[in-house]
């Protein structure tokens, strides 16, 4: 990671520059910016880096460049980078070399996947800090991996997406797990193989290579491109044998990191211990506690590691309870894969879904979760597809489309929903698709079901709103 006196060229000056540029400064490089945004590559300035908007090749003297892993491979710049032999990396490949600089480096527990990254890195962070370790969950969860790794903290618990994993060449975790795999970002990859292979770059170094025994893309991704020295971990959710991680009836047990495996298991926690609830989120716990295992934490650590996780925002969060119907917000399941998870956590459903499903079918989805639904309410731009699928696979379920242009949609929405729900129903936003065509983000979106439910409780207890 000698880069003192050399040029460093860092692409987009968003978050990612934001991080870089202040290290690749404070290690003696030269550093240029690029970014198509000016006002974006302004805010940079002072940071001692020369700014130029609108790169398309790199200056002749560059040594290395520094990617955001927004930039697709395909991206002018980086392609004449590539062509020029000019090594580009990623903002993670960047913290990896930089951590090595340390007198003792940090541990890299790593965490990706199509869905369940953010729940698994969190709880993975619960664990290690029940444990006494001096960590901190990281990377495409919101807090720089370089920025962890720059304040010191000894134990990393890092979410990658797999943009960051294509840009990562050296990366050697201690434990990572891939956690499932479904199709989501083939524009950017260009095929399911390649996003599969950027996935599975998070095992071609690591030591111990966690995967999902019920998920045929996780099982597949290790036994692939994880290293014969590597130690492979599995974990089920059914009985596991020896060698993995899984569930006796109600309680999460080890028969990896035991003593002797063929003959013994340790007890981690019970179903009542996971939170938010569902299989899916059951899977991720397993998940956390086998990359904390291989680090070393105990049983007990687990257990109270899991109690004391606290989940993100709209992931699976219950907002309100009305008349016996139950509100739950999980904006983040933003394609079917996430939304299954979600939809298969309750028996009997009202179902608020639809935005923009970038060309993913939702046939599979709608068919394995039809018998759970009481209805149907949809908004969005991809609304009739969803549509179609429920009138193919559960025609007997009613349907509210609601019309493009309804000055609140998410009022609307969480109204056409009270009025199918019964008690001991869940009215349940997964959307199953992306929030651009109405929100910034799935923030918004679940923000603005939850003062929809807020608004809704009011008005069943006669009290007074504070809406406008």
């Amino acid at each position: 990671m000698d880069v003192a006196g050399r040029h460093v060229l860092v692409a987009g000056a968003g978050v990612t520059g934001k991080s870089v540029v202040p290290v690749l400064v404070d290690l003696g490089a030269r550093v240029t910016v690029t970014d198509g945004n000016a006002e974006r590559l302004a805010e940079l300035d002072g940071l001692g880096a020369e700014l130029v908007p609108g790169l398309t090749e790199p200056p002749d003297d560059v040594a290395l460049v520094v990617t955001s892993p927004g930039w697709r491979p395909t991206s002018p710049l980086l392609v004449a980078a590539a062509e020029a032999g000019i090594e580009v990396i990623g903002d993670v490949e960047l913290a990896w070399r930089v951590g090595q600089l340390r007198e003792h480096p940090p541990s890299w527990l790593v965490v990706t996947g199509t869905n369940g990254k953010t729940t698994t890195a969190g709880m993975l962070e619960s664990i290690l800090k029940a444990a006494g370790a001096n960590a901190v969950a990281c990377g495409n969860i919101g807090y720089a991996a370089l920025d962890a790794v720059r304040a010191g903290y000894d134990v990393l618990a890092v979410e990658l997406s797999s943009f960051q994993l294509h840009w990562s060449s050296t990366l050697a975790p201690d434990a990572a797990v891939v956690l499932n795999l479904a199709e989501d970002h083939i524009d950017w990859h260009g095929s399911m193989a390649e996003y599969a292979a950027a996935k599975g770059r998070v095992y071609a170094r690591a030591k111990v290579a966690v995967h999902n025994a019920d998920d045929d893309w996780s099982a597949r991704i290790a036994a692939e491109h994880a290293p014969d020295s590597a130690r492979r971990i599995g974990f089920q959710l059914d009985t596991p044998r020896a060698g993995e991680l899984g569930l006796v009836e109600d309680l999460l047990v080890d028969r990896a990191f035991v003593a002797d495996p063929a003959t013994s298991a340790e007890e981690l926690a019970t179903l009542a211990d996971v939170r938010p609830a569902g299989p899916h989120n059951v899977s991720n716990a397993l998940a956390a506690a086998a990359l904390a295992r291989a680090h070393g934490v105990s049983p007990e650590a687990v257990l109270k590691g899991l109690r004391e996780y606290q989940p993100a925002p709209h992931r699976a969060v219950e907002v309100a309870e009305i008349g016996g119907v139950r509100y739950v917000n999980d904006s983040k399941a933003t394609n079917p894969h996430a939304a299954a998870g979600s939809l298969r956590a309750h028996q009997s459903i009202v179902w608020i879904a639809g935005g923009q499903l970038k060309g993913a079918s939702v046939d599979e989805l709608v068919g394995s979760i039809a018998g759970r639904l009481r209805g149907v309410v949809l908004l969005g731009v991809d609304s009739p597809v969803i549509a179609a699928a429920v009138a193919r696979h559960a025609p007997d379920v009613p349907v509210n489309s609601l019309r493009p242009g309804d000055d609140e949609p998410m009022t609307a929405a969480v109204s056409a929903a009270s009025a199918m729900a019964r008690p001991g129903d869940v009215v349940l936003l997964a959307p199953a698709a992306a929030s651009l065509d109405m929100f910034r983000n799935y923030g918004e979106r679940g923000d603005a079901f939850a003062a929809a439910v807020h608004a809704l409780r009011d008005d069943a207890a006669g009290e007074p709103s504070d809406r406008t």
